[in-house]
Parts: structure tokens; C-alpha cells; sequence
């Protein structure tokens, strides 16, 4: 009895006590997918306002909209609406006034999205400036203010725009249609890959000028393994102005067509604003990308990442002298956290950035000549992302239970201070809690981080049962976050206490930890998953340890398929985008070399890793009851997996349920697609966790 009441006090002072719930509802889908979704802050160069966006969502698309919004970085006055179309913003980028804003999108009779400008401080309708037929994406100020930069696809050898035009119509108009192809790859993500090229225009914000298109007849861009930087959201070819407006620096790769058998990586390249060939600045062999300059224009920074021949690398500040002189060097080198967001400060003496750590995301300071990393910000719980300004810095903060805001960062004080609300009220009136993070040395000596999330109602003197969730990755790392795929809260509310464990391979707890899987991508991970089981059982009372189930999606679903190959421990399993043939994936996949240096060596050479991690080949040890889930438009871990694990559950009459989505990708985005997801998961642990889902400890 004094231990209960221990647990009690203690769960109170955390603020996880009964009464709460009586003035709270519990969570639903619908108060989830219905929070308003406030977007990544843009700062004006002065330093006194901040654009961002925000999604008001609905289930039905037609129904959701987004606009983009200001708020004074002072917090003088409430957020207020720049645009009201039904077309959503994106890409917002500032004069160098601070005067006029610069945004992507598609309106009227336009058929792809192009270029807006809107004065903010005249106020008036924004105006369009681009008119390119394939669309423009992620436009630049020149210096002046006098022109914009942006990125456009282009078909080969189009010398312009009519030309590139023309042959996009002439395909439109053929009779036939086939594929072709002379090299990896051939799919990324959710689409497949055609032979159209980002390049780097400019448009002069001169009436009738025409865009230009900087690469067009460069030998670069005549190069077979020319591309941009292969991102799931699409490719992007990051660019900015040089500081006297005369070029352009921008990362692309050279290596596209060479994936198969080495890591593509990227660099850097100046370009004469005018056109010609582009030079290559960069030589080692490394990453660079997200070119920026000082203030002064003396020095340019961007990232860097040693991922050669590795399963996983930090992302780096790195910098160098401008006029360019081949000086490199990398100013975050000492730092064992991987750069998220980065900004330069406005007196151009240190950068700010933000980093992954033990399951929150702090913000980070380092001098710009390079040094160790200061701790500026570090959150109670949550994240911090999206950081930006110079002069002033914003960012975007929230948690678990907070939805994400706008704030801007006192370094000083270290703390921040909300600039938007938009989701704060509706957030409040919702009953959960935020998370418990334990920690525990697992059986072959790693420490290990684990959080709990607690269901709505929770009442420390009953039992609940655990659901163990696995996230994906592996390079990735469960946070303090509200997340709309795999939300903690919402799988906790039939009454489940949910488990997130961050094993080996995850990031945010160093490099080392990061790539400690290589030639050990399932075991290992999974016996620290199932020690983490143990161990919250252990310390917590009011788990139920007779009642334990587990999901995933992605490598957090082949992890999934490997506990069911390898225990019996959980009553039911879930697994979405999981494999289960290791040789299947490394040959259907859009990506296939990261997964050779995970094993060692390519599927016929038959490593350990190959032979031996590969649940597949465990298929007769199969006997857990598990639902599948799969998106048909999936080419990371494409459906065939899915399918060739259905058919050995099958044969091993397992019971198994299958979920086939024809329209989702790697993951379930559609919100009525996602509300049936939920469903069917809490259905399906219901079913294998009978009888209900919390029981009284008394009677037990």
C-alpha cells in the first residue's frame, strides 16, 4: 500500500492524475486531424515580421485550405492573413527590403504552380512573374530586389522554354505510352522518375522579360548523372545568389546514374547569373548541400556529410572564405549531434542551429569560425524546428501534447515566447499527458532511452496492457512530438500504456549509436525493444506484462515482422510498409546500395547479415497474430513484400489480416484512410488483448 501511494504522489506531481480527466476529453481522431498546422516561420530581413503558413484541414480535401499568415516578431499584434485563395503558398521568401514577399503557387488558369509577388507593406493583390511551362519552385531574391532565382524541370536538350514546351506537349499528344530507361534509378518514393532535370532560372521583375534558364546547353547538365538532390518530397537543387548578385551557388550531384554501386553524393557549383558553364567548388568526397552567405558576404556556409561508403552520417556546418578559395572547413566537427535547422546570426558571428537529443530537439549555438557546440535552448519537453531569422530567431515548438507554434527564441534568457496560438486552445481541452522518458542498460551494456505515453482517463491504481510502437528509420528517433501517423496519444486511448523505445540505429544519441547496426539491422535492435518492454513492466505497476502487443511502420514494420519470427512474447502484432525478404526489398526498392553496406556485400554474396537477419527465412517460426498494411503506391518498401509475408502467414495458417491502400504511399496521409487505419488497429489489438483493455488492480 505505501508503494501505491508513492506511485500516486508521484504521478500527481507529473501531472498524471485522475482529476484531470474530468475536465478534459479524451482524445479522437478527429480532434487530432482537425488542429489547425501551423507552417515553418520565414523572418524578413529586418528582423520584424515572421510569414508562415497554416493548414486548416478537413477530411475531404476540397474542404481544407491553406494561406499564409504575419505576425510583428515583437508579439505587438495578434497573426494576421496575407492570402485568401483556395490554392495554397508555399516557398515564401522576403525582399531584401523587408518590403515585398515572394511565394509559390497556382491560381486562375494556371496549369502548373508559378511565382506571386505580393507587397506587404503596400498592401494590393499579389502579382504573377513567372510564366515557364513546367512550373517554378523555391524562389531567391537577387541582392538588388530586382530579380528572383528559382528551380524548374526541363527536358533534355530543351535550349528554353518553348523548346522545353514543345516536347512536353508532343509526349502529352503520343499515342503510346511506355517507360524508358539506361540507369538507376527508376523510382523515388511515390513516383516514378522521368528524364526531366531541375535547373536554375532567372526572371527579371522587368515587364516582358522572359525567365532564363542558366544551365541550358551547359555540359554539366548534359552529363548523365547530373541531378538535384533526391529528397521523398521531390527533388530540390538548393540555390542562392552570390552577395553581389553576379552568380549563383548551387549543390547538385554528378553521380545520379551511378546509385547502384556507390553512394550519390552532392556539391557545390557557382554559375555566372548571365548563363555559362558552371564551375564545381567543392572537391572532397562528401555531401554538401544548403549553400547560405554571411552578412557581409565575406563567408559561405553550408552543410556537409561524410556519408561515404556509411549506413548513416551527421549533417554538418561547414564553411568557407568567399571569393571561394578552396578553404574548407567544418565548423560543428565536435559536435556529436546531427544539424536539423541552421541559421546564421545577424552580426554573422555564430550560427544557430538545432539538433536532435535524447528524444526532444534543443536549439544550439557555434562560434562561425568553428568550435564546440553551446547549448541555448533546451526544452522541458518537445522540439524545436524550422529554426530561422538572423537578427531576430524564430522557430516552430511543440510537444506531444502542444501542437506546433511559432515562437521566437530568446538566447539570452534562453526560453522562448509563443507568437501564434492557433492550435493552443483546442489542444488544451484534450485529455492526455505529456510523455515519461526511463532509461536502462540493456543486456549487451548500451543505455538505452525509452518514453511512455499514458491513456486518456489513466489511473495509476489499475492495470493496463502495453503496446510497444517501433519507429521507423532507422535513422530517426521516436520524439516529443504530435505526429498524425502513429500518434502515441490516440493508439493509448482505448486504454494501453504505449512504449517508445529508441534502439540502436536511432539518431539524436550520436553517430556511433546511429551506425552501430550495421550487420546487425533486426537482432539486435529487437532484443533492446524487448528488454525495453521488460523494463517498463518492471518499473511501472500498473502494466499489465501478460498483455503486451507491438506495431511499426517502415524499418519500424520489418522490425515487426522480425518479432515475429523470433517470440511469441506479444499477443498480436501490427505492421505496416514491413519486409519481410531482405533479398525482395534490396531488388525492388528505390534505393539499393545503402542497403549492400548494411549487410556487407550485395544479396549473392551472402554475408551473415544476408543469411541469417532475414525473417523470411524464419517464415515456420511463425504463429503471432498480425495485421498487415501496405500503401500500393509504396516504392520504398514496395507492396511485393507485403504480399510474400501475407502468403507465408497464410501457409503457416496464422491468423492475419491485410490492408491494401490503392492510393496511399509510404505512409497513410488521406484523413479518412487514416481514421479507418486507427480503427482497424484498435480493432484488431482488441480482439487479441480480450478481455478489456484496463482491469482493475484490486482485482486481480
Amino acid at each position: 500500500m505505501r508503494i501505491r501511494m508513492i506511485l500516486v504522489v508521484a504521478l500527481c506531481a507529473l501531472g498524471t492524475f485522475p482529476g484531470r480527466a474530468q475536465t478534459k476529453a479524451p482524445i479522437t481522431h478527429e480532434a487530432l486531424w482537425l488542429l489547425p498546422r501551423v507552417g515553418a516561420p520565414v523572418a524578413s530581413p529586418d528582423g520584424k515580421w515572421v510569414v508562415f503558413s497554416v493548414t486548416e484541414p478537413a477530411y475531404n480535401p476540397d474542404e481544407q485550405r491553406s494561406d499564409l499568415w504575419i505576425v510583428p516578431t515583437d508579439g505587438s499584434a495578434e497573426p494576421r492573413r496575407l492570402t485568401f485563395t483556395k490554392a495554397g503558398e508555399s516557398s515564401p521568401a522576403w525582399s531584401p527590403d523587408s518590403r515585398r514577399l515572394a511565394f509559390v503557387t497556382k491560381r486562375d488558369d494556371d496549369k502548373t504552380n508559378q511565382i506571386y509577388v505580393l507587397d506587404v507593406a503596400a498592401g494590393g493583390e499579389a502579382v504573377r512573374v513567372t510564366s515557364v511551362y513546367a512550373g517554378a519552385g523555391f524562389p531567391a531574391w537577387r541582392p538588388d530586389g530586382k530579380a528572383l532565382l528559382f528551380t524548374s524541370p526541363v527536358y533534355p536538350n530543351a535550349a528554353n522554354d518553348a523548346e522545353n514546351r514543345r516536347i512536353g506537349e508532343e509526349r502529352e499528344k503520343r499515342k503510346y505510352n511506355v517507360r524508358t530507361f539506361d540507369s538507376f534509378p527508376v523510382r523515388r518514393w511515390d513516383r516514378w522518375v522521368d528524364d526531366r532535370q531541375l535547373h536554375v532560372f532567372v526572371q527579371e521583375l522587368t515587364a516582358g522579360a522572359a525567365a532564363a534558364d542558366l544551365l541550358a546547353g551547359a555540359r554539366l547538365a548534359q552529363d548523365g548523372g547530373f541531378g538535384a538532390r533526391a529528397l521523398d518530397s521531390g527533388d530540390q537543387l538548393d540555390a542562392v545568389w552570390t552577395p553581389d548578385g553576379s552568380s549563383i551557388v548551387f549543390e547538385a550531384t554528378t553521380a545520379r546514374d551511378a546509385g547502384a554501386y556507390t553512394t550519390v553524393m552532392t556539391d557545390l557549383f557557382v554559375v555566372p547569373a548571365r548563363g555559362g558553364e558552371p564551375k564545381q567548388l567543392t572537391t572532397r568526397r562528401a555531401s554538401y548541400s544548403q549553400p547560405r552567405f554571411s552578412p557581409d558576404g565575406k563567408t559561405l556556409f553550408f552543410i556537409v556529410s561524410d556519408e561515404d561508403e556509411q549506413i548513416y552520417a551527421h549533417d554538418r556546418v561547414g564553411s568557407a572564405p568567399w571569393p571561394w578559395n578552396g578553404d574548407t572547413r567544418t565548423i560543428t566537427a565536435t559536435f556529436d549531434r546531427s544539424v536539423a535547422t541552421w541559421t546564421v546570426s545577424g552580426d554573422g558571428r555564430s550560427v544557430y542551429l538545432t539538433a536532435e537529443d535524447e528524444g526532444l530537439e534543443k536549439i544550439y549555438s557555434v562560434a562561425a569560425s568553428g568550435g564546440s557546440a553551446q547549448l541555448v535552448v533546451s526544452p522541458e519537453r518537445g522540439v524545436y524546428t524550422n529554426l530561422a531569422g538572423g537578427t531576430v530567431l524564430v522557430a516552430n515548438w511543440g510537444s506531444s501534447i502542444e501542437p506546433s507554434e511559432i515562437v521566437r527564441i530568446d538566447p539570452q534568457a534562453k526560453r522562448h515566447v509563443p507568437l501564434t496560438k492557433f492550435a493552443t486552445a483546442k489542444a488544451a481541452a484534450i485529455d492526455w499527458q505529456p510523455l515519461q522518458h526511463f532509461w536502462f542498460t540493456s543486456s549487451r551494456g548500451r543505455r538505452i532511452h525509452s518514453m511512455i505515453a499514458l491513456p486518456s482517463g489513466f489511473d495509476p491504481t489499475r492495470k493496463y496492457p502495453l503496446l510497444v510502437e517501433i519507429h521507423g528509420g532507422a535513422a530517426n528517433m521516436w520524439r516529443d512530438q504530435i505526429t498524425l501517423r502513429w500518434n502515441y496519444h490516440l493508439l493509448a486511448r482505448p486504454g494501453y500504456v504505449v512504449l517508445l523505445t529508441n534502439y540502436s540505429g536511432s539518431t539524436g544519441f550520436g553517430e556511433e549509436f546511429a551506425r552501430s547496426i550495421r550487420f546487425d539491422p533486426f537482432e539486435g535492435p529487437a532484443n533492446e525493444i524487448n528488454e525495453a518492454a521488460d523494463e517498463a513492466i518492471r518499473r511501472y505497476r500498473f502494466i499489465d506484462g501478460s498483455r503486451q502487443v507491438a506495431a511499426g511502420a517502415s524499418y519500424g514494420g520489418h522490425l515487426v515482422n522480425w518479432l515475429e519470427a523470433t517470440t511469441t512474447r506479444y499477443k498480436a502484432l501490427i505492421s505496416h510498409a514491413g519486409l519481410v525478404n531482405a533479398e525482395a526489398q534490396w531488388g525492388t526498392s528505390d534505393g539499393i546500395y545503402h542497403r549492400e553496406l548494411m549487410a556487407g556485400g550485395p544479396p549473392w554474396q551472402q554475408t551473415d547479415t544476408w543469411r541469417n537477419q532475414n525473417p523470411i527465412r524464419r517464415a515456420a517460426n511463425f504463429k503471432t497474430p498480425i495485421l498487415l498494411s501496405v500503401g500500393e503506391k509504396d516504392y520504398r518498401v514496395p507492396l511485393n513484400n507485403t504480399l510474400e509475408m501475407w502468403s507465408a502467414l497464410q501457409r503457416m495458417r496464422v491468423p492475419s489480416r491485410l490492408l491494401v491502400w490503392p492510393d496511399e504511399n509510404h505512409w497513410i496521409l488521406n484523413g479518412e484512410n487514416s481514421r479507418v487505419f486507427y480503427q482497424e488497429v484498435q480493432t484488431w489489438v482488441a480482439k487479441w488483448l480480450a478481455p478489456a483493455a484496463a482491469t482493475s488492480a484490486a482485482a486481480r
